[in-house]
């Protein structure tokens, strides 16, 4: 991922963002070998948690129509935008307001009442057996949005809540390129990509998880908020003997934040033979 017009060599990366904790994964990948990384994933999820995963919301260029036909018979289910082809745009611009039905989501604005014309049978090319389709349209949308589903219990209103969810990877990478700097690697060989996006990976997790601590309204603060308020704060570190170790954080505008944060008071460091850590707020 060069950066202002530089002409390099890119490196494919694979992410996944977990729904739960909020937190990426990502893996390198070569060319030949990425349609088959999201069953890459499933094993690696499965290694993981003991199952595979339930449902997988992709992107439509992520892998090939064949291989979720993998996925399928592995039980997992998956979700997906469908590219609008010229077929496919003649078939919706042969429907008219009578195949659609409104369908309420639970958010507000005035966007939460889409038109949708569901399809509960489809047949793909290279995909072994039918899908569901969802034509949505309505306010706020240029042109139809089509989502392919192998999940034919999921309820029209969960799906088109749920589906968005992905977009919020792409908000995490932008927080990470703007954050840690992602976009402009140190290194072109792509030897060090490992080193240089895992530590990348690393303190977004951490943020992450440090603003779910935070009171207020920063559960939605991006890492460069975070290090620019919090993190980039000067103060003392005191060796405490065996002890342990004090960090004494100098006063800010901020520090009442971190007073009433969730932070822990003392934290077992195991690689200090057990020693511990603790923060001092001034």
């Amino acid at each position: 991922m060069p950066a202002r017009s530089q002409r390099t060599r890119s490196v494919l990366t694979f992410s996944a963002r977990d729904t739960g904790t909020h937190n990426l994964a990502h893996a390198d990948l070569a060319k030949a070998t990425q349609n088959r990384e999201v069953i890459a994933f499933c094993d690696h999820w499965k290694a993981v948690s003991g199952t595979d995963p339930k449902m997988l919301i992709m992107d439509q260029k992520v892998t090939t129509r064949a291989i979720p036909g993998e996925l399928g018979d592995r039980g997992v289910k998956f979700a997906a935008l469908r590219m609008r082809s010229a077929s496919l745009m003649r078939y919706i611009n042969g429907l008219n307001s009578s195949h659609y039905e409104p369908v309420p989501l639970d958010r507000p604005g005035p966007c939460n009442r889409p038109k949708v014309h569901e399809d509960p049978a489809v047949k793909l090319t290279s995909y072994p057996g039918t899908v569901r389709q969802l034509v949505i349209t309505g306010p706020g949308r240029d042109a139809p949005a089509v989502i392919i589903t192998s999940d034919t219990g999921i309820k029209a209103q969960a799906l088109i809540e749920r589906y968005p969810r992905r977009m919020t990877i792409e908000q995490r990478l932008a927080e990470i390129i703007q954050a840690s700097c992602a976009g402009a690697l140190s290194s072109a060989a792509s030897l060090n990509v490992d080193l240089d996006v895992v530590p990348c990976v690393l303190a977004q997790a951490l943020t992450a998880a440090f603003r779910l601590r935070l009171p207020g309204n920063h559960a939605h603060a991006t890492p460069d908020t975070l290090q620019r308020r919090f993190l980039d704060t000067p103060g003392e570190i005191i060796n405490d003997g065996d002890r342990g170790v004090t960090v004494k954080i100098n006063p800010r505008a901020y520090s009442p934040v971190l007073r009433h944060a969730r932070l822990p008071d003392d934290t077992t460091i195991p690689w200090w033979g057990g020693r511990q850590l603790r923060f001092q707020f001034a």
